[in-house]
């Protein structure tokens, strides 16, 4: 290999790892960020899983038995198998257009009253459940970005290897530069007649 194809090559493996460390570490950063956010945001609203079966909390969720909502995960159980199962108690199986649409059409003013409280019950419960399955989104994006992270950094560990390597090889001055030789043939080739 030549002098400057081996320069050509470490420079690239150069840039090939600035990018990877620069894109693991804003990975890294992605996950921490985004994991800090979803923490900062859902504390301050004291969600807390009900203690026990008896205080209300459904026999799918009791891993987080008394626990406070601060993770996406939490979040998102919260939101469809608790708040759902709820919502969908309240709204006797309907949705909250149905309920609204009941309000509107509805001529006794009693009714209405009753048919709005449920349509307004599942649209409060309908809009929190959307913003915690949204933490729970982002969430699984942080993840993602985690793996990617570790990935890169893999792949900067190699690329690493590789570039010591070829300043080693650079430096010790094992250049080997190999010429290909043709056989020599005797014989001349004759051509055919063609007609």
């Amino acid at each position: 290999m030549t002098r400057s194809i081996r320069w050509r090559i470490i420079v690239l493996q150069a840039v090939a790892l600035l990018v990877l460390a620069f894109g693991s570490g804003a990975a890294f950063f992605a996950n921490s960020f985004t994991n800090t956010q979803i923490h900062d945001q859902l504390a301050p609203q004291q969600i807390v899983f009900p203690a026990n079966a008896k205080a209300g909390l459904p026999a799918d969720l009791s891993q987080y038995a008394g626990q406070q909502v601060l993770t996406g995960d939490q979040a998102h159980a919260y939101a469809d198998k608790f708040i759902a199962l709820h919502l969908k108690e309240i709204g006797q199986n309907h949705p909250y257009s149905y309920w609204s649409t009941q309000a509107r059409i509805a001529t006794d003013p009693t009714v209405a009253a009753k048919d709005q409280a449920i349509a307004d019950t599942l649209f409060k419960g309908e809009t929190l459940r959307s913003m915690l399955n949204q933490a729970w989104t982002f969430s699984v994006i942080a993840q993602i970005a985690f793996y990617a992270a570790i990935g890169m950094a893999i792949a900067a560990v190699i690329v690493l290897g590789t570039l010591i390597f070829e300043v080693a090889e650079m430096v010790t001055g094992r250049e080997d530069i190999q010429t290909m030789r043709l056989p020599e043939t005797t014989a001349t080739p004759e051509l055919a007649d063609v007609r």
